[in-house]
């Protein structure tokens, strides 16, 4: 294995991403500021706008100053963040902690690719990235498994608590990168004496590729943008449904040896309920993410990326109909999200130069951010005029609809694409 001490490290920098410490409660502490879900889309449309103007500087950034200095710069700024939201108390400020939080995610936005392929393609072993990065991408679902329960009891106690939690893992993070070397890939690529212009050149080209133009609209734009609002509305809609069947028993687990464990379930426990269901999504996703190289190799890229939107969409859709379904396309619609980025990841690294390569995976970053904005400005508002159940349930419905016409257009995705390299 290439550089087996670069990649051992780059998997513990994979252990300290620690989302999932406030995931489960993140929108929950929001409203809990007194502030509604138009406040939130507000929020994420900020974000969203934030990366759209930033991924492609920052991206440029990236190309000049080095792949583990960009890493760098975005995990001290996310984590000085986190601390920041776990004061905030305004929507003043949360605006603005969700633009700096943005810019951080920005800075690692494609570096990360960047480095692993690069990394690999120092030793000619870039077949190796899926099964690389999908392996990273477990270990941090992983340990997001025990962040979610830790999250979720931190916000039963207090709902900025988890945000702390999460800021100081993420500075472990940046502790860990300042180990990392920059790949020699890189290094002789002439990327640190890209120019602006000839990167935005690099960038044009590299998106125009017809075997790359189907794909960015099918995944970043249409597929990303409904995988996003699962994110933002998986807690209210959880909540929502948990009220609305009237769940409330308590689950008892008898002890071989005397005594149970009791576990009550109803909407008046709902941060733990939540801990436990990111925990539950984070395993799931972690054990397809580990064996990644092997469902890219049985099922393949091709019928992955039909079968995913189709899957996601027509669950989201049917809980419109069917409420307790709600809790299945939950799962599932945030469980494909980190397996399906990994296989996007190997398919358009596959397809683009080494120079100028973070720029223009942040470009693809850009694109999809653009996207969003509209789908969470409407979605907030009909979430509020109607139910986030509703939003989320019409943009299912546009995630089946859209899926199908860009298949009649053009396949996304060209086979067999492993070990390809693309103009």
């Amino acid at each position: 294995m290439a550089k087996a001490g670069a990649v051992a490290r780059y998997y513990l920098f994979k252990a300290t991403e620690a989302v999932e410490f406030y995931r489960p409660i993140m929108y929950l502490y929001v409203l809990s500021q007194g502030l509604s879900f138009t406040h939130i889309v507000l929020f994420e449309a900020l974000y969203n706008l934030t990366t759209v103007l930033g991924e492609i500087p920052t991206g440029y950034v990236g190309d000049r100053i080095g792949r583990r200095n960009s890493l760098l710069v975005g995990t001290v700024l996310i984590a000085a963040t986190l601390v920041g939201l776990a004061l905030a108390s305004s929507a003043v400020a949360f605006a603005i902690l969700f633009v700096c939080w943005s810019l951080g995610y920005n800075f690692r936005s494609g570096t990360e690719d960047a480095w692993v392929y690069e990394t690999l393609a120092d030793t000619d072993e870039t077949d190796a990235f899926t099964r690389i990065r999908g392996r990273g991408q477990s270990i941090a679902l992983a340990a997001g498994v025990g962040a979610s329960l830790v999250g979720g009891y931190l916000g039963g106690i207090d709902l900025a608590l988890p945000f702390l939690a999460a800021a100081v893992f993420t500075g472990l993070g940046a502790l860990v990168i300042l180990t990392l070397s920059e790949p020699e890939t890189y290094r002789e690529s002439g990327s640190s004496e890209l120019g602006l212009r000839e990167a935005i050149e690099v960038t044009r080209e590299a998106l125009g590729q017809r075997r790359l133009r189907s794909f960015i609209v099918y995944y970043f734009v249409l597929f990303s943008a409904v995988t996003y609002l699962v994110f933002i509305f998986l807690q209210p809609v959880f909540e929502a449904t948990l009220a609305e069947l009237g769940i409330d028993v308590t689950l008892v687990v008898p002890f071989p040896g005397g005594g149970a464990f009791e576990l009550a379930v109803s909407p008046e426990n709902v941060e733990t309920l939540l801990g436990g269901f990111y925990a539950a999504i984070n395993l799931a996703s972690a054990a397809v993410s580990y064996r990644i190289d092997l469902l890219r190799d049985r099922i393949g890229l091709g019928r992955w990326f039909v079968l995913a939107p189709l899957l996601v969409g027509g669950l989201l859709l049917g809980m419109a109909a069917v409420p307790a379904l709600a809790f299945v396309a939950l799962f599932v619609g945030w469980g494909v999200v980190e397996p399906t980025r990994v296989l996007a990841g190997q398919y358009v690294n596959d397809r683009v130069e080494t120079l100028g390569r973070a720029t223009v995976l942040s470009a693809m970053a850009m694109v999809s951010a653009l996207t969003v904005i509209p789908f969470q400005l409407g979605s907030g508002v009909l979430s509020d005029l109607v139910s986030p159940t509703a939003a989320l349930s019409l943009a299912g419905g546009v995630l089946v609809v859209g899926s199908l016409a860009i298949l009649a257009w053009e396949p996304p995705v060209e086979v067999p694409t492993v070990g390809s390299t693309g103009e």
